[in-house]
């Protein structure tokens, strides 16, 4: 299992596996390979801030599409 350091506090913690799947998901679209042990000091700084600006971009659709749909 992978200890994360980050600083980063999950508003919703059990939102978690589905954020990691995520992750995996986008860097296959963008056929960047993950390590499953979570270290990822492999990668670029290019790779990871894909992969993050990736997940914000779809997170960010996500949340537009659901208050769109509140507000019909």
């Amino acid at each position: 299992m992978s200890q994360n350091n980050s600083s980063n506090n999950l508003v919703a913690p059990n939102s978690r596996g589905a954020l990691e799947q995520l992750k995996f998901e986008v860097a296959q679209e963008l056929g960047i390979t993950l390590s499953p042990d979570g270290y990822q000091g492999n990668k670029t700084s290019y790779e990871n801030g894909s992969i993050g600006g990736y997940i914000t971009k779809r997170l960010v659709t996500l949340a537009e599409q659901q208050l769109a749909g509140q507000y019909k």
